[in-house]
């Protein structure tokens, strides 16, 4: 098994693989979010192959200012075999080389199998924090009212 950097022409491949391996579907699971992430780091995508067949990933998103882990994924053809340790690790080197200092991950909470993966890396979780999320395209977002703005609405 070798891991490497993202491609610009992996985004197909890691859509496919994304779909049979992963837990979970991300907002950003589609050609143009994906080939949007390799343009613009294709070194925060970490790929573990075996002869040239993608089994596993990890993107190790770096903002400048905090380290992020997405989308560890490993083929359930070669689970259990180390290579989301490797791939755990490797993020974590490129964190440590850009200079980062606490590394955080988004684990689904039903995926037993990442929870010990992570806590057996040494990460636990952090229970004084949750995840808000807002989508940003404008067919999702719903318009707010004045009464809304003004926190007139449902008791607030």
């Amino acid at each position: 098994m070798k891991i490497r950097t993202g491609r610009r022409d992996d985004a197909e491949r890691l859509l496919a693989f994304w779909s049979a391996a992963a837990h979970g579907r991300s907002v950003s699971d589609d050609l143009a979010g994906v080939a949007r992430l390799l343009r613009h780091d294709s070194e925060s995508v970490l790929v573990a192959e075996v002869d040239g067949v993608v089994v596993g990933t990890v993107i190790a998103g770096w903002g400048g200012w905090r380290c992020h882990i997405y989308r560890l994924a490993v083929s359930p053809d070669h689970r259990r075999r180390g290579i989301g340790r490797e791939l755990l690790a490797a993020a974590e080197a490129r964190f440590v080389a850009l200079g980062g200092r606490r590394s955080d991950a988004m684990v689904d909470d039903g995926n037993p199998g990442a929870h010990e993966l992570y806590r057996n890396a040494g990460y636990m979780p952090d229970s004084s924090w949750s995840r808000w999320v807002r989508p940003s395209s404008r067919s999702t977002v719903m318009p707010v009212t004045r009464a809304a703005r003004w926190g007139k609405l449902g008791g607030v």
